[in-house]
């Protein structure tokens, strides 16, 4: 207790035995944990003749008890007027209003605008609530809050427990019969009070309302958009059953870009065609009303999801997923010499991974060492950019390997000679891990989900073309080879020879990216191709109004003093002016330098800011300056440069056997609701 305060009248009840108080008259113990109010209840409750202490506030039940009798009788006994009379007028009144106080006030104190509980002295801020103080009892001090205030603690959880096991679901793409587990409902049950689990209908009926809402929002945004881009992800989740998930894409007004996934496809019939992807893609085009908008779709290039001979109603580009391509040229460089370092490599890492004495020998070989205390890495058949994980990794611990592998106490002779990595394939191995990393970076930097990929393929492209993948004089023949056929395959893909160049979404999108729009990678005949098609769709374009293009003329003669548009004095009568326009022609002095020509001129010769900049950012501060060219830069840069991540490839993340149970719709619900949080 604290000092100067008054000691409540319950003690002459009750005596303290450490955390617990002793009824002296009924001999029941109870928890003491700083407060009163369960012992005025166990008063109340348990010895009814016993008048409550007069320092005490009696029960708020049973407070509200006497007011609702004393309202019922009109006349009150002698005692409760003599009661009465010691109060002042209007007492009774007032306190018939006064809300019911909960005893959370028997834990906390308020000071100023804050609440301290006097029990672990931590301070809350006060918000005229007590929710926090709940929450706060509920975490720290279950046992000393009474038995309404657990109930009500219980009431305020219920809904959001409901709600968390909804977004775990979701989130982490759970099966929704989880919920009938007997675990999960006994872990519920322990860890929130008089908590009733949902069964997986319940589940259900939330999770679909919560999709609709999701659909209704993104639905609402895509219609304020003005252009969209497609990727597609095929994936299989049985042998029999295939499914296509399509997201999108898009540059919003102020420039920020944004992805999410649409809808997701079952296509069960084991023998999937070109026809039925398509048909597919263009159910959801429609679906989601962006007919018309789709600028272009970004799919694996190992799966033709869009034909030659595609029907009329697609009016989009396709774009090749550069990852996949880059797979593709990968595994085509591939040779027999390079598998079998990589197969020697990958058995001597599963030998220290999978023998305890040989990982725990190596440990300390790598202590004796001074090495990094790091555990080698298996490479992944479905992933070659592990092959550059486990080469570097190897390279790193190469001499402990080898001593761990030379001491007969933990490698026997006959493991050894089976395990131990030539001399020459080590040389392989360091020869061959920079290329592969050069590789690995270039689908790093083209995955980034929150950066401009698409304007990064031509110039990654001829950069590993003209440079990194030009063979050296100190590279091993195999290595050398390895370039050779990475550099033919990516050549041909990538259609680098191609006379149709310049109409290539990822070219395009390079000039509109200022990072790139010099494009210096290509020959002198390359770059003036990309200019002449730059100006050609720009001046297809009908964006420009008279107002904006005479601010826009105005801006740029302050940004490109160079051209001779030099204003004069006005002329004193207009004669001269129209007969010159007689004798040259209205198009004589605008025949090159119309607007928006001018714009593209403009733009090109404008400096280029660095590669670390986002050019989403560089656009929403200089878009005002080329309003032609503003629009064609949110069309192209909100392309992918890769398809999106496969959901369950045999790479990631696979079907539980329970979610197989799920029907098609709510496959898509749960996949969208995944991608969209």
């Amino acid at each position: 207790m604290k000092r100067g305060r008054r000691r409540s009248s319950v003690w002459d009840s009750f005596e303290q035995m450490g955390d617990f108080v002793r009824c002296i008259k009924c001999d029941a113990k109870l928890k003491y944990c700083g407060g009163t109010t369960t012992m005025i209840h166990h008063v109340a409750k348990h010895q009814a003749s016993t008048t409550p202490p007069r320092d005490e506030k009696p029960p708020a039940s049973q407070v509200q008890s006497i007011l609702e009798e004393s309202a019922a009788q009109p006349e009150a006994p002698e005692s409760s007027l003599a009661a009465s009379s010691t109060t002042e007028p209007g007492a009774e009144s007032r306190e018939k209003k006064r809300p019911r106080r909960s005893s959370v006030w028997d834990v906390f104190v308020k000071v100023d605008n804050e609440v301290h509980c006097t029990i672990c002295n931590t301070k809350l801020k006060y918000m005229s609530s007590t929710t926090n103080m709940i929450y706060h009892i509920k975490n720290k001090h279950l046992n000393a809050a009474p038995d309404d205030d657990k109930t009500q603690v219980d009431e305020i959880s219920h809904t959001e427990v409901t709600g968390l096991i909804c977004r775990m679901i979701e989130k982490d793409l759970l099966p929704i019969s989880m919920v009938d587990g007997d675990g999960f409902r006994e872990l519920l049950s322990y860890i929130v009070r008089n908590y009733k689990t949902p069964s997986a209908a319940d589940i259900t009926h939330s999770i679909e309302a919560h999709f609709q809402d999701k659909v209704d929002a993104l639905r609402a945004r895509l219609g304020s958009v003005e252009m969209v881009a497609l990727t597609t992800d095929c994936w299989t989740a049985l042998p029999a059953e295939r499914y296509l998930t399509v997201s999108c894409s898009f540059i919003t007004e102020d420039w920020q870009g944004e992805s999410a996934v649409l809808q997701t496809h079952r296509i069960s019939d084991g023998h999937t065609t070109t026809d039925s992807f398509t048909e597919r893609l263009l159910d959801t085009v429609e679906t989601w009303g962006i007919a018309g908008k789709v600028t272009a779709c970004v799919h694996n290039n190992t799966q033709s999801i869009l034909p030659v001979h595609a029907c009329s109603r697609v009016t989009w580009n396709s774009v090749n997923c550069f990852a996949s391509t880059l797979q593709l040229a990968v595994n085509d460089g591939l040779s027999d010499d390079l598998l079998s370092v990589v197969v020697a490599a990958g058995k001597l890492v599963k030998h220290f991974n999978h023998n305890s004495l040989a990982s725990k020998a190596l440990e300390l070989k790598q202590a004796q060492m001074l090495l990094p205390q790091h555990k080698l890495i298996q490479s992944s058949k479905a992933r070659w950019d592990t092959i550059c994980d486990m080469f570097e990794r190897l390279l790193e611990q190469r001499w402990a390997i080898k001593a761990v592998l030379s001491d007969r106490m933990v490698t026997n002779r006959q493991e050894a000679l089976t395990l131990e990595i030539e001399d020459d394939y080590w040389q392989i191995i360091e020869n061959f891990t920079p290329v592969l990393a050069t590789l690995k970076w270039a689908t790093t930097v083209m995955s980034a989900e929150t950066e401009v990929s698409i304007s990064n393929i031509y110039p990654i492209t001829f950069s590993l073309l003209q440079t990194h993948l030009v063979a050296k004089e100190h590279d091993v023949e195999q290595v050398s080879e390895f370039k050779f056929k990475v550099r033919e395959s990516l050549r041909k893909c990538m259609e680098v020879d191609s006379n149709d160049l310049a109409s290539k979404p990822a070219l395009i999108a390079s000039m509109l990216d200022p990072r790139h729009k010099h494009l210096s990678f290509l020959t002198p005949m390359g770059r003036l191709a990309a200019k002449v098609k730059l100006h050609e769709m720009v001046s297809k374009t009908d964006v420009i109004t008279t107002i904006v293009g005479a601010k826009v003329e105005k801006e740029e003669t302050l940004v490109t003093p160079a051209v001779s548009q030099v204003a004069m004095p006005p002329q004193k009568g207009g004669d001269t002016k129209n007969t010159m326009m007689l004798l040259l022609g209205d198009n004589y002095s605008s025949s090159y330098a119309t607007d928006s020509e001018a714009q593209v001129d403009y733009y090109l010769r404008d400096i280029s800011p660095s590669l670390d900049i986002n050019p989403l950012d560089w656009w929403r501060v200089n878009g005002p300056r080329f309003p032609c060219l503003a629009p064609l830069a949110r069309h192209y840069l909100c392309i992918p440069g890769v398809s999106v991540p496969s959901l369950f490839s045999a790479a990631g993340q696979t079907f539980a056997r329970m979610r197989t149970r799920l029907s098609p719709e709510h496959a898509d619900m749960m996949i969208f609701l995944n991608k969209n949080v």
